[in-house]
């Protein structure tokens, strides 16, 4: 789904809730869940992002440029829902919930509603050019648990 201030994605994903969000919340595996590939390593950080306030640094290329950026987790429930944000104050909020037969589903939504940049990222085509990016991002970690 795609409104003025957000773009969202989401997959049946045949694990256990606990296990995927615990997978999202390993910054070490952003590189392979990052849908546009922007995200190029992790710096800084914890292992394992656990509440509100944790911070991890990240490796970036965009648009051939290569630079480092800080997020901050700013929403957190346990097992359920995490999203981050860095000094652009965008944020990228991931959900997942368990499903009867054992398997989740997950959603990642692109949401750019906090920013104070949002003529800047209108410009750039946001958030609607984040939709493919979101959808890639969902299937990767759907495929990480179908190998």
């Amino acid at each position: 789904m795609t409104d003025t201030l957000t773009a969202s994605a989401s997959a049946v994903v045949d694990a256990p809730a606990d296990e995927v969000f615990a997978y999202i919340c390993r910054p070490t595996a952003h590189p392979a869940i990052s849908g546009d590939g922007s995200v190029r390593g992790i710096v800084t950080g914890p292992e394992q992002l656990s509440g509100k306030g944790d911070r991890f640094g990240t490796r970036m290329k965009m648009y051939g440029l290569p630079y480092r950026i800080t997020n901050t987790v700013v929403e957190f429930e346990p097992g359920k829902r995490i999203a981050w944000s860095h000094p652009g104050k965008h944020r990228w909020r991931w959900e997942v919930e368990a499903l009867p037969d054992g398997r989740s589903t997950v959603t990642e939504t692109f949401d750019m509603s906090p920013s104070p940049l949002k003529p800047a990222l209108r410009l750039l085509g946001y958030p609607g050019a984040h939709q493919s990016n979101v959808e890639r991002s969902v299937a990767n970690v759907a495929r990480h648990f179908a190998d």
